[in-house]
């Protein structure tokens, strides 16, 4: 998976078609910069700076929920991938995970499906750690990112600063296309 340029929101859908997806985002306000769909995903980015974060997340969120169950065929037919290139939250609560953000730092990754949020964190910097869910657990222990012993960030602590690692399992996890 390319690396997101700067300031971009990205939100993966499985189980919706790219002109539902454009729709939904444009219904909710949310302009869409670029878009696409391929190997059974449709995507669309959007400009962070032009944006509410939380928004771009509860869209992901509310997609795959019972909000929309009429409209795309029943619960759990969609789930999403989201994914921020925005900085991490570093304010003080921003540091522990299954704590709400401030308005300006969505989480860098989250995995939506049934309506909820199952498996959110932050990317690079050993962020990882505070995480809520498990969905990538074994990937992130294998790649040395998260657990009692971290060999990447011992032999290195400059391993997977920019999240390069991290976003690589989630891209192979879920079969994620590129998208530009």
């Amino acid at each position: 998976m390319n690396p997101l340029a700067p300031d971009t929101y990205l939100v993966y859908a499985r189980g919706l078609d790219l002109a539902t997806l454009t729709a939904v985002s444009t219904e909710a306000a949310l302009p869409v910069r670029t878009a696409g769909e391929s190997d059974g995903w449709a995507w669309v980015t959007f400009d962070a700076t032009a944006i509410d974060g939380p928004a771009a997340v509860r869209l992901a969120r509310d997609i795959t929920g019972f909000r929309y169950e009429e409209r795309f065929g029943g619960p759990d037919r969609v789930d999403t991938v989201f994914l921020a290139s925005t900085p991490a939250c570093e304010c003080p609560h921003g540091q522990n995970y299954a704590i709400p953000h401030c308005e300006d730092h969505p989480f860098n990754y989250s995995y939506s499906r049934g309506g909820f949020e199952l498996d959110y964190f932050n990317i690079g910097k050993r962020r990882e750690a505070h995480r809520s869910g498990d969905l990538l657990i074994r990937e992130l222990l294998d790649a040395g990112i998260v657990g009692r012993e971290t060999p990447g960030y011992d032999a290195d602590p400059s391993y997977n600063a920019d999240g390069a690692v991290t976003m690589r399992i989630i891209s192979e996890h879920f079969g994620l296309p590129v998208a530009n």
